[in-house]
């Protein structure tokens, strides 16, 4: 990371002192800029020397032959130097001297950082069973100052444990950390990220968690659409297994009985046509793999059959009658009465026992039923009319019989007298002959 520097201030000045620098940290492999600065000059000569108190600058002259020394900047007020490709052992304490009477002295610190070297990861097992705890280890290797390892499963932090390892001046950091895995980790990654104040962004490393777990199961009904069961129907039922590794077994059983005989399997499907009362129970629909089995249950429950109710028949009843007036009535009362249909039958499938259906049969027995009260109370009322017709015509004829009597006594009374009284002696007196002959009106 070339061109890039840390500078921590730090100005020495005691009572008269005229002569100040800064402490400088930096990433190891960048530049050091050291400087060496008079407050008031008076043209006294300044000078810089190493850790070692070896002259590096006197004036402008570099007696120090190291070339990653270079001159910035020379005056009678200010020293400057920079230091290139910086590695740890150019740490230390470098000192300003300034040639006064009495001379001064000021001193500046180098410190230099070193980012990890090497990170690693490394899980315990590469797969790993759900339930299962596993250790998960992150090295740092070789940084300066020591490093913070942070852990994170996805985007949830967890917290592991450190160890810190010093040698020669740089540390070494390994960070364990215990984990129990579920199937939801199955291809979720584990993170080791580092802080250190040489490294800037993340630096991180992970690795994605393989995890097996046993079956899921689920089971699906394909057919009816609607889920209700009745006799004669078919059953279709499909079993979902999901486990990893992937199972290769996936059975059907009937709990407590027998499969029935007209049952067909056919892999993860089970198919049971023409259903009857004699299927009801639950079936069982198991899954295995490595890991373990699972199972999931359908319960069967057959319901009866949809009720079909039979159309009503209208009975016409022809009544015979030699009286005019009776038929022109009947007649009336049946062209005036609608006549009746039938009964809507009720649904014959599961598939017609919606809502819509429903209500266009309830319409349809409602109709059937107003149709037939008022059949009944058409054949009440023309046979009361019928009745009435009866008796009217009875009460005629017996009139007009006692009638078409009295008449035919006085004229019979009348062929034989010479007068009036004499017809009526007469005719009191033919009564008693049955032999006389009686004339009728009708």
């Amino acid at each position: 990371m070339p061109g890039r520097r840390i500078l921590l201030l730090a100005v020495f000045l005691g009572d008269g002192q005229n002569l100040f620098t800064k402490d400088v940290t930096v990433i190891e492999g960048e530049v050091a800029t050291i400087s060496c600065q008079v407050n008031k000059s008076d043209d006294s000569v300044i000078q810089l020397l190493n850790p070692n108190r070896q002259t590096i600058y006197f004036r402008d002259f570099r007696p120090l032959k190291d070339s990653r020394f270079q001159l910035l900047n020379f005056s009678s007020s200010e020293l400057k130097v920079s230091l290139t490709n910086v590695s740890i052992s150019d740490e230390g304490r470098y000192f300003c001297q300034l040639y006064t009477d009495p001379p001064q002295e000021s001193y500046t610190t180098i410190t230099v950082l070193v980012p990890p070297r090497n990170l690693m990861i490394d899980i315990q097992k590469d797969t790993a069973v759900e339930g299962e705890e596993i250790e998960v280890n992150c090295t740092a290797m070789a940084s300066k100052p020591a490093t913070t390892i942070r852990w994170f499963k996805g985007n949830k932090e967890l917290k592991g444990k450190s160890e810190v390892e010093e040698w020669s001046d740089m540390y070494t950091v390994t960070s364990q950390l215990m984990l129990k895995v579920h199937k939801e980790d199955d291809g979720v990654p584990v993170i080791c990220q580092v802080e250190h104040p040489a490294v800037t962004g993340n630096l991180q490393t992970q690795r994605y968690l393989e995890v097996q777990y046993k079956p899921q199961v689920h089971i699906q009904m394909t057919y009816p659409l609607q889920g209700l069961t009745r006799e004669g129907d078919a059953l279709e039922l499909t079993c979902e297994a999901i486990g990893k590794p992937q199972p290769v077994m996936v059975t059907w059983v009937r709990v407590d009985d027998e499969m029935p005989q007209h049952a067909v399997l056919s892999g993860p499907n089970l198919f049971i046509n023409n259903l009857n009362k004699t299927d009801n129970g639950t079936y069982r629909c198991e899954a295995s793999n490595i890991v373990g089995k699972a199972h999931s249950d359908y319960m069967l429950y057959v319901y009866d059959p949809p009720t079909t109710i039979p159309p009503p028949t209208t009975t016409t009843t022809t009544t015979t009658t030699t009286t005019t007036i009776l038929t022109i009535i009947t007649d009336t009362a049946a062209t005036t009465e609608p006549a009746v249909h039938g009964l809507t039958q009720l649904p014959n499938s599961a598939e017609e026992l919606d809502s819509e259906d429903l209500s266009d049969s309830r319409a349809g027995e409602e109709g059937a039923i107003r149709a037939v009260d008022h059949a009944v109370i058409g054949g009440v009322v023309a046979v009361v009319v019928f009745a009435m017709l009866c008796l009217l015509i009875i009460l005629g004829r017996y009139f007009a019989r006692h009638k078409g009597t009295y008449f035919t006594h006085e004229a019979k009374g009348a062929d034989d007298a010479a007068d009036a009284d004499t017809a009526i002696i007469n005719a009191e007196g033919g009564q008693n002959n049955s032999e006389e002959k009686k004339e009728y009106f009708i």
